[in-house]
C-alpha cells in the first residue's frame, strides 16, 4: 500500500529566533575575522569623531565567549533602552487617545471622504513624509505616525503593511535621496570637502524617481489586498485585529470633545515637528511630548486618571513584542563591537574595491557601503567611519567625490528598510505589530528594485563626472 505523504509547509522561524541566530553567526565570526581597529580623530571645528584612513592595525583577538553571547541580548536591551521605552510610551499614549473615540471618529470621517479615491492616499502620505526624510532625516520620528497610517489604511480596506509602508517608505525615499539631509549627506559632504547640499538637482531627480517607483509598488500591493484580504502578507494579524477596523457604515459622530482632542493631537505633532526642525529634538523630547498629548487628551475625553493609567498599560502591553525586538536586534551590534571586527570588515571591503576594474569600481564602492550598513546602520556614524577612507579612494580611482557621496547615501539608506540592525525599522514594525519576517517578505522585491535603481544612477553619475550641481 502506498501512503500519500502530505508535504509540510515551511514555517518561517520566529523573529526572535532569526535575530538570535544572527547574533550567534556574528559571534562565530569573531573567531574567524582578525580583530582590528582604526585610530579615531576628533575634529575641533565640528566635534565629529572620524577614522584616520591610514591607521588600521590589527589588535589582540577578542572572540565572544558563550556567556558573553548570552549577555548580548540584555546588553542590547540596555543599549537600546531609550528607543524601547520610547516605543512603550508612544504605544501607551496612543491607546489613551484611541480610548477617547477620537481616532475612530476622525479616521472614519477622513476615510469616508477618501472612499473611491483610496489610492490617492498612498502618494499623498508618501510625498509628505518623503519631504521630512529628505530635509531633516526623518527615520525614528515616523514611529509616532504609524498607528494613524495603519488605522486609516484598514478603514479603506487595506492592511497594516500598507499603512506602515506609505509613511515609512515615503520617509525612506526622502532619506535615500537626501537632497537637504544634514545627518547623512550633509555629514558625508563635509568630510568630502564638498559644499553643503551641493549636487541637489540630481538628488531631487532621484527623490522623484524613488517616490514614483515606491508608490506604484505599494499601490499594487494595496489593491491586491483590497480585492482579496487573504493576499495580505499579514493576513493572520488582520484577522486578529479585525475588531479594531473602523466600520465606514457606522462612523461615530464627531462631538465637541473629539474636536478638541483632535486639535490637541495636531498641536502636539506641530510641537514635535518644530522641535525636531529647530531645536534638534530626538527620542526623549518626542516621547515626552507624546505622553503629555495622551494624558491631556484622556482628561479632555473624560477618562479620569485611573482609566488613563489602565489604557496606557493596555497600549504598552500590546507592543511589548515589537519593542523588545529592538533590544534583541541591538545585541547583534554589541557582539560585533565587542569582537572588534567592525573596523576589520570596513578595511577589508575598502581594500577589495581597489582591485576592481575602474569601470565598475563605483558599483563596488556602492556594494561595500550596502554591506557596511548592516554593521553601522547610523547614517552619520557610517559617514564618519567610511568617508575618510572612501574619499581618498575615490580620488585614486578617478571617481568624483560627489559620486562617492552618492554611493554612500544609497548604501546607507536603502537597506535601512530591511536590515534587522536598523532601530528605526524595528521601531515602526513594533508599532504596527508586524513580525520582521512578514515585513521582509513584503519589502525584499522593492529592495532589489531600489538597489538596481541606485546602480543606474551611479553609472550615470560616474559617466558625467557628477560634480557640484
Amino acid at each position: 500500500m502506498v501512503e500519500s505523504v502530505k508535504k509540510k509547509k515551511f514555517k518561517v522561524p520566529h523573529t526572535y529566533v532569526i535575530l538570535f541566530s544572527v547574533i550567534i553567526i556574528m559571534s562565530i565570526l569573531t573567531y574567524v575575522i582578525p580583530a582590528g581597529e582604526f585610530d579615531r580623530v576628533k575634529e575641533e571645528a565640528t566635534g565629529r569623531t572620524l577614522v584616520s584612513p591610514d591607521s588600521f592595525h590589527n589588535v589582540e583577538q577578542n572572540p565572544i565567549k558563550p556567556f558573553a553571547l548570552v549577555q548580548a541580548v540584555p546588553r542590547g536591551m540596555e543599549d537600546a533602552a531609550q528607543i524601547i521605552f520610547f516605543i512603550f510610551i508612544v504605544g501607551g499614549a496612543f491607546q489613551i487617545i484611541t480610548a477617547t473615540g477620537t481616532i475612530e471618529a476622525g479616521i472614519g470621517r477622513l476615510a469616508k471622504k477618501l472612499d473611491g479615491k483610496e489610492n490617492l492616499m498612498i502618494p499623498i502620505f508618501m510625498v509628505i513624509f518623503g519631504i521630512g526624510g529628505a530635509t531633516f532625516g526623518m527615520a525614528e520620528e515616523t514611529i509616532v505616525f504609524v498607528p494613524i497610517g495603519i488605522a486609516l489604511a484598514r478603514a479603506l480596506g487595506f492592511d497594516a503593511i500598507t499603512g506602515t509602508a506609505m509613511i515609512t517608505l515615503g520617509a525612506a525615499c526622502g532619506f535615500n535621496s537626501g537632497f537637504m539631509n544634514p545627518f547623512s549627506v550633509g555629514v558625508a559632504q563635509g568630510i568630502a570637502e564638498l559644499p553643503l547640499f551641493s549636487g541637489i538637482i540630481m538628488r531631487i531627480i532621484i527623490f522623484v524617481v524613488l517616490l514614483i517607483i515606491t508608490a506604484i509598488y505599494i499601490i499594487r500591493y494595496a489593491e491586491k489586498v483590497k480585492k482579496d484580504s487573504s493576499k495580505s502578507v499579514v493576513a493572520e494579524l488582520e484577522l486578529e485585529e479585525r475588531g479594531k477596523i473602523i466600520d465606514l457604515n457606522n462612523v461615530p459622530t464627531m462631538r465637541v470633545h473629539h474636536n478638541i482632542i483632535l486639535l490637541t493631537v495636531i498641536a502636539g505633532f506641530a510641537v514635535i515637528i518644530t522641535g525636531v526642525f529647530k531645536f534638534d529634538w530626538y527620542i526623549l523630547e518626542i516621547g515626552s511630548t507624546f505622553l503629555a498629548m495622551g494624558v491631556i487628551s484622556g482628561l479632555i475625553g473624560g477618562l479620569g486618571p485611573s482609566k488613563i493609567a489602565q489604557e496606557f498599560v493596555v497600549g504598552a502591553k500590546s507592543i511589548a513584542f515589537g519593542a523588545l525586538v529592538v533590544g534583541v536586534a541591538r545585541g547583534i551590534l554589541i557582539v560585533m563591537k565587542d569582537g572588534l571586527i567592525i573596523d576589520s570588515i570596513v578595511y577589508g571591503l575598502a581594500k577589495a574595491i581597489q582591485i576592481l576594474p575602474k569601470s565598475i569600481s563605483v558599483i563596488g564602492m556602492y556594494i561595500v557601503q550596502v554591506i557596511i550598513n548592516f554593521f553601522i546602520p547610523s547614517g552619520s556614524g557610517q559617514a564618519a567611519a567610511t568617508m575618510p577612507i572612501m574619499v581618498p579612494l575615490s580620488d585614486l580611482l578617478g571617481i568624483t567625490r560627489q559620486t562617492a557621496v552618492m554611493a554612500f547615501q544609497f548604501g546607507d539608506g536603502f537597506t535601512n528598510s530591511i536590515i534587522p540592525t536598523s532601530a528605526a525599522l524595528m521601531g515602526y514594525l513594533s508599532m504596527g505589530n508586524i513580525p520582521y519576517e512578514k515585513w521582509f517578505k513584503f519589502i525584499w522585491p522593492l529592495m532589489l528594485i531600489w538597489i538596481g535603481t541606485g546602480m543606474a544612477f551611479l553609472v550615470i553619475a560616474n559617466g558625467i563626472s557628477y560634480g557640484p550641481f
